[in-house]
């Protein structure tokens, strides 16, 4: 009979540091897993610092793409009549004023483009650029309206 108490009370004292245990690894699990919140950028002006226009008017339309361009790639002139900005995952892309300023951005930097202003980018790296840009606009507004009769160099 002492041995079975015995047994339960080592069992017993087991599950406990056992739970004790598992509790704090949930809380540690936790403690890594907490929200976290970085403002990569708040600003009014594009890349190029001109400030940026005034909101359209009427009903909205929020539209997300993603771009993938290749090593090597070059993106053809072009300007965006609405406002937009993204952030670069990976690669490193160049982004040319017709002007000729010249803007890199690199792998987990945000990027808010000019509106209404042509340019073009060029993924100059060895690896493709993957890219998210969000746009605010209005349905049937086009993204981008390309430039084809200005050529690349």
């Amino acid at each position: 009979m002492y041995r079975v108490m015995a047994a339960i009370l080592f069992i017993s004292g087991s599950m406990a540091v056992v739970t004790a245990c598992k509790q704090t690894a949930v809380q540690d699990d936790e403690a890594l897993q907490s929200v976290r919140s970085t403002e990569l950028i708040r600003t009014s002006q594009s890349w190029d610092g001109e400030e940026l226009p005034d909101y359209l008017q009427g009903k909205p339309e929020v539209v997300a793409v993603k771009y993938e361009i290749p090593a090597g790639k070059k993106l053809g002139w072009h300007y965006h009549p609405v406002l937009n900005h993204g952030i670069l995952v990976q690669g490193e892309l160049t982004i040319i004023g017709l002007d000729g300023k010249e803007k890199v951005v690199h792998e987990g930097e945000p990027v808010v483009e000019m509106v209404n202003t042509i340019h073009h980018g060029e993924n100059r790296g060895t690896k493709p650029v993957v890219l998210y840009m969000f746009y605010l606009t209005q349905k049937d507004i086009p993204l981008s309206v390309q430039q084809p009769d200005i050529p690349l160099e």
